[in-house]
């Protein structure tokens, strides 16, 4: 069960997911977007597959949404409330793992966030530069990141565009584990093959009444993150100044921050 742009490969009731555009350090297009999802859906669909992990190609996790194809969309749908696509990881009803293998950022980082929990490499690092591009979040991201680290720390990483390394981010309770990069699909595996050991109805009822719980409080204030996205972008901000000026700059700073 493959594809050009995303890898599944299947042991021991195990799916272990995989970006697969290094080229663009597997930045996400509508096509990737959509193949994750496809595939992720299908994974949970599957009575042969009790847990997944999804990961990235190397260096990187996710460099985010493909800004050129961004800019792009931006510019030709100022006005609409369609100018971006849906959350890449669907609802579920089996645990994904992340199994962050290099920088998660902004939409890499929403990405990760979406994961039910987290395993980084050492090489990890992680960032929210959509207020360096002009993009106001859409993704649930002001919501499940300050309730992974707080509120004061999640509005640094927001409003500085700073990167959080592995250790930072463990400490910070973004990351469970941080392990040796070598180490990060093995332990990762090792995980999943605990939660495959348990009884799996009910695993998943646990899983479910906590994600049940967490909507009860998180659904309004995505909602309102929702809202707001769509009136930054309905209103042309940000666009005007033309994201992928700025893409460069964000990179070169990234690169700068990890020496």
């Amino acid at each position: 069960m493959t594809d050009d742009i995303v890898l599944v490969e299947v042991a021991d009731r195990v799916a272990t997911v995989t970006l697969n555009r290094p080229e663009v350090r597997n930045a996400l297009n509508p096509a990737l977007i959509d193949t994750i999802r496809a595939r992720l859906a299908k994974c949970d669909a599957s009575d042969e597959i009790d847990a997944m992990i999804l990961t990235g190609v190397d260096p990187v996790f996710c460099a985010g949404v493909d800004l050129s194809y961004l800019d792009d969309r931006m510019q030709q749908e100022v006005g609409s409330a369609t100018a971006f696509p849906d959350h890449p990881v669907p609802p579920h009803t089996k645990p994904i793992i992340g199994a962050i293998n290099g920088a998660a950022v902004t939409g890499g980082l929403e990405l990760a966030l979406g994961c039910d929990f987290l395993v980084a490499s050492e090489r990890a690092r992680f960032a929210d530069t959509h207020a360096r591009v002009g993009i106001v979040p859409g993704w649930r991201l002001t919501v499940e990141l300050p309730e992974a680290i707080g509120y004061r720390r999640a509005k640094e990483m927001s409003i500085t565009g700073n990167f959080v390394d592995a250790q930072t981010a463990l400490v910070w309770g973004l990351v469970n584990h941080v392990v040796a990069h070598e180490e990060l699909l093995p332990f990762s595996r090792d995980l999943a093959g605990d939660i495959v050991s348990n009884d799996a109805a009910t695993a998943r009822a646990i899983l479910a009444t906590y994600n049940d719980e967490r909507e009860t409080v998180d659904g309004p204030r995505a909602d309102l993150e929702l809202e707001r996205f769509r009136a930054w972008h309905a209103e042309g901000k940000g666009a005007d100044a033309g994201i992928t000026q700025r893409r460069d700059a964000v990179i070169a700073r990234g690169r700068q921050q990890s020496r």
